[in-house]
């Protein structure tokens, strides 16, 4: 993650070029003055808890064994680190289906709900790992007319992880042939220059024999050999030097090599993905390395394999139906992709309703966009952005220190810091992010006017309000930090629908609890809801194939209260390989189903308002309807807990009053 910690100095051209004139002062809510954060607290052992609390306490049967799983599954995709080869998908399916073997001799009748819990918060994840290499397996063979000779080097890797003596002049050899192949396959795509014929036929008629692939699988296969190129050079270098025979042999094709995978992938970049520019290869460290974790989760879900430029075009894999509905089993959602974009078109109307609301107040009439428009307008000056964040974190944290919602430990209160958002981050991640940093989106010397307008009106304080709690306390932060104090093994099973959706479901909280009272504020929350909504509908469109990226650019455009820019920022990393397919959709989706839990074990009067948010922290993530399961003792088999049709118990959202 790129970080900008150093003060930026705005062009004196841009002060005095009349962008500033919307500025407005920072309204503070009621009895909350700027305040400079706290960095130490008046009582050391406040931050330190009692420490009998965590002696003699009983934990899940299972916790050692899926720390152990878990240890041994990063140990084998460490050795296993060529990206797909033969090896490491023989290796890894044969991993998890023993692992999955050994499972069902346990005796599930014999657990406690938390061994159940744990047995089949495992078991799903090892079926899911499996359904994924079946996923994975077809896209291989999409990718495979475009790369035949992608084996062969990744298997150059294979075998010096397999300590196999070296023979160079072989290896060299086999650099040499797969050049000469990599060449004739450019030269398929390629036209002749000036039209002329080529060896063995015209122009017309080579293009006519290239491979026939779309720009998704075309787009897929490059960045699969910007990989494979990162790899045969790890393996290059572990030779070259050290070992003079092979030197000797493979330092010219190795280069002709490296030089010929160059061009290729620029080509198919160019001449199928329709990219103009091409764009330097990746690194391995910029794409998660190779042999990383799959689904939500895992390392590919937290680095895109595509490190492409923001200025080139959005392409994305869509999944299909099948792919959703296998992730949705996952995530033990029992909703279809059709049923959960009508939940999302349920949810925005109720927004829109009651941004018409406070449209209304601020005179605007029905016409809550001109109103979004008037809030946007209403941003900090150039360099005021920290001040703002952190005078909003406080007040977040000291609304929630006046009720009995949650803990929030001294030291969670303490340890977060700030940093800065670089200039080119922000054209993918246009607002701040969160967790023990917050990462502030605002604008620099280097944007253009018209990005610095946008970060500005993007970030004002009613935007930054509604989800800055979100990213800190009790959001994001507070979320790693108790993951990293109770249950760590749950890790594992880390999903967007607890992480995100808490997140979220925290916003949903504050504005049920009068957080936001000035329609300003309120127009600042409901923007984010409808963001919310609107990713739904988008996300699982676009993999369904019923939108385009650039009509869900128009869609956010059109439902969503963000710069246009934004609003591609926003397409763009939710299909540029930076998430899981359903990752977007968990925001509303997680939120909204622990607010059905909330109804069914708080509202009822089962627990307390505490007592409940605690435990979901405490718990360790996992989907919700395991949260459920856990929590509201709900019985489990082998294969999990009957389905949680959680949309019909939700608790109709709360209008707010207007006088």
């Amino acid at each position: 993650m790129e970080r900008v910690v150093h003060p930026r100095r705005f062009a004196s051209a841009f002060l005095v070029s009349g962008l500033l004139a919307p500025c407005v002062a920072l309204a503070q809510g009621p009895g909350v003055p700027p305040t400079t954060k706290q960095i130490f607290p008046a009582d050391p052992k406040a931050s330190v808890p009692a420490l009998s609390q965590f002696m003699g306490t009983t934990t899940s049967e299972l916790a050692e064994v899926i720390t152990r799983f878990a240890a041994d599954q990063s140990a084998l995709q460490r050795r296993y680190d060529a990206p797909d080869s033969k090896s490491q998908r023989t290796r890894m399916r044969a991993f998890f289906s023993a692992w999955r073997e050994r499972l069902t001799g346990l005796d599930f009748g014999k657990l406690s709900q938390e061994g159940k819990a744990d047995y089949v918060l495992l078991d799903n994840h090892l079926r899911y790992q499996l359904e994924l290499m079946e996923r994975e397996d077809k896209q291989m063979q999409e990718m495979a007319p475009l790369m035949p000779f992608g084996d062969r080097l990744l298997a150059l890797h294979e075998a010096r992880r397999e300590l196999n003596s070296i023979n160079g002049q072989q290896a060299a050899r086999t650099l040499s042939e797969v050049t000469k192949q990599i060449d004739s396959l450019r030269a398929l795509l390629e036209p002749a220059p000036g039209g002329a014929a080529r060896a063995g036929g015209d122009s017309s008629r080579a293009r006519a024999s290239a491979p026939k692939v779309s720009r998704t699988v075309g787009n897929r296969t490059a960045d699969q050999l910007d990989q494979i190129r990162n790899v045969v050079s790890q393996w290059y270098r572990f030779y070259s030097g050290y070992d003079p025979v092979f030197t000797w042999w493979a330092a010219t094709p190795y280069q002709t090599l490296d030089e010929a995978m160059r061009r290729y992938t620029q080509t198919i970049r160019q001449r199928i993905v329709g990219i103009q520019v091409a764009a330097a290869a990746p690194s391995v460290a910029a794409t998660g390395g190779p042999g990383g974790g799959r689904g939500p989760g895992g390392a590919a879900a937290q680095a895109p394999r595509n490190a492409a430029s923001a200025n080139e075009p959005i392409i994305g894999d869509p999944i299909g139906a099948e792919g959703l509905a296998m992730d949705l089993r996952h995530a033990m959602i029992p909703y279809t992709a059709d049923e959960l974009v009508a939940i999302a078109e349920r949810e925005y109307a109720f927004s829109e309703a009651e941004a018409k609301k406070a449209a209304r107040q601020l005179g605007f009439g029905d016409d809550w966009k001109a109103a979004m428009e008037k809030v946007k307008n209403m941003y900090v000056e150039p360099g005021k952005q920290p001040d703002l964040i952190r005078d909003l974190a406080n007040e977040a944290e000291a609304f929630f220190g006046k009720q009995d919602w949650v803990t929030i430990p001294a030291l969670a209160r303490e340890d977060w810091r700030m940093e800065m958002l670089s200039p080119e981050r922000q054209r993918v991640s246009p607002f701040f992010l969160g967790g023990e940093n917050i990462l502030v989106s605002y604008p620099t010397n280097e944007m253009t006017d018209e990005e610095k307008m946008m970060s500005m009106r993007g970030n004002n304080p009613h935007f930054s309000r509604a989800t800055v709690f979100h990213e800190l306390n009790p959001g994001h932060h507070l979320q790693g930090f108790m993951t990293a104090r109770y249950n760590t093994h749950r890790r594992l099973f880390n999903t967007p629908f607890w992480n995100e959706g808490m997140a979220l479901y925290w916003e949903m909280f504050l504005w049920d609890h009068d957080f936001h009272v000035r329609p300003e504020d309120r127009l600042g929350a409901l923007a984010w809801r409808m963001h919310r909504s609107a990713r739904i509908v988008f996300s699982l469109s676009f993999h369904l194939g019923k939108m385009t990226p650039e009509q869900c650019i128009e869609y956010l455009v059109d439902k969503v209260p963000f710069e246009r820019a934004n609003s591609e920022a926003e397409v763009r990393r939710s299909f540029n390989g930076s998430y899981s397919p359903i990752y977007q959709a968990a925001y509303m989706l997680g939120g909204l189903q622990l607010r059905s839990l909330y109804k069914e074990l708080v509202a009822s009067g089962k627990m307390k308002d505490r007592e409940f948010h605690d435990a979901l922290y405490q718990g360790g993530p996992m989907p919700i309807a395991m949260v459920r399961a856990r929590l509201a003792k709900v019985p489990l088999e082998r294969g999990g807990a009957a389905p949680w049709k959680f949309a019909e118990q939700l608790p109709a959202p709360r209008p707010f009053p207007v006088k």
